[in-house]
C-alpha cells in the first residue's frame, strides 16, 4: 500500500545548476521526476530531448515520468525510453492511432500514459482505459510552467475515476499545472492519484520541505 505519488516538474529547476536540484530531489520525499519535452509545435515552446533526458537519468535516484508535449510522438518512443524514461505519456489530441501508440509504449517496456488538454472531455477515454497505465490531466494550457490552475479539472477527474472504477482498472490519475499546498488536498479529495509540481517546489523557500508537506497530505491509497 502507497499513498499518493508527488513528481517534482523539472521545467522550474535551475538549468545552470541541475545537479544540485536533482541531488535535493532524490534526498526528498518525491516519489518522480516529471519531463516536460516540448516541440514548440505541438505546444508553443521548447525544451529539451533525448540527450538532456539521458542525462537527467544519470544524475536521477528516481523514475522519470516523461510527458511528451510533442506531434508524431510515435516517432521518438524508443529513444526516449533508451534515453532513460520510465513513463512516456503521449497526448490524446496529437494520436490519430492511440491504441497502437500505447502497445508501442508497452513493447518497451515503458509505463504508457495519456494526457489531456483542459479542453479534452475525459470520456474520450472510456473504450481504452484498460490500455492506460496513467492519465494527465493538464490543468493548465501546456506549453509553460507557472500558470495557475484550472479549477474545472476537478470535475474532471471525478468523472475520470468513476470511469477507472466501473472498468476496474488501476489506471493511476496524474494532475499537471498549478499544483501546489493551496489545492492539493482538493485535487487528492476528488481522485488524483500523482500531483506534479514544479514552480510550487523548485521555486519555494525551502523545496524539500514543501514535498514533504504535498506528501503528507491526506489523500486516497492505492496500489502500485
Amino acid at each position: 500500500m502507497k499513498k499518493h505519488l508527488v513528481a517534482p516538474s523539472v521545467l522550474a529547476a535551475d538549468f545552470s545548476n541541475l545537479s544540485k536540484d536533482f541531488a535535493m530531489v532524490n534526498s526528498s520525499n518525491a516519489d518522480w521526476y516529471h519531463v516536460d519535452i516540448m516541440d514548440g509545435r505541438f505546444v508553443p515552446n521548447i525544451s529539451f530531448g533525448m540527450n538532456i533526458v539521458k542525462t537527467m537519468k544519470g544524475i536521477a535516484e528516481k523514475p522519470l515520468d516523461v510527458h511528451l508535449m510533442i506531434v508524431e510522438p510515435e516517432k521518438y518512443i524508443e529513444r526516449f525510453r533508451e534515453a532513460g524514461a520510465d513513463v512516456i505519456t503521449v497526448h490524446y489530441e496529437a494520436c490519430p492511432h492511440l491504441h497502437r501508440t500505447l502497445q508501442q509504449i508497452k513493447d518497451t517496456g515503458a509505463k504508457a500514459g495519456v494526457a489531456l488538454n483542459p479542453h479534452t472531455d475525459v470520456g474520450l477515454l472510456e473504450l481504452i482505459i484498460e490500455e492506460i497505465d496513467l492519465v494527465c490531466l493538464m490543468s493548465v494550457n501546456p506549453g509553460f510552467g507557472g500558470q495557475k490552475f484550472i479549477y474545472h479539472t476537478l470535475s474532471k477527474i471525478k468523472k475520470l475515476k468513476e470511469i477507472i472504477t466501473v472498468h476496474n482498472t488501476e489506471t493511476l490519475i496524474e494532475i499537471d499545472g498549478g499544483v501546489g499546498l493551496q489545492n492539493a488536498e482538493k485535487i487528492l479529495q476528488a481522485g488524483a492519484d500523482v500531483l506534479v509540481a514544479g514552480s510550487s517546489v523548485f521555486k519555494s523557500e525551502d523545496p524539500i520541505d514543501t514535498i514533504s508537506k504535498l506528501k503528507a497530505i491526506g489523500g486516497k491509497i492505492f496500489h502500485v
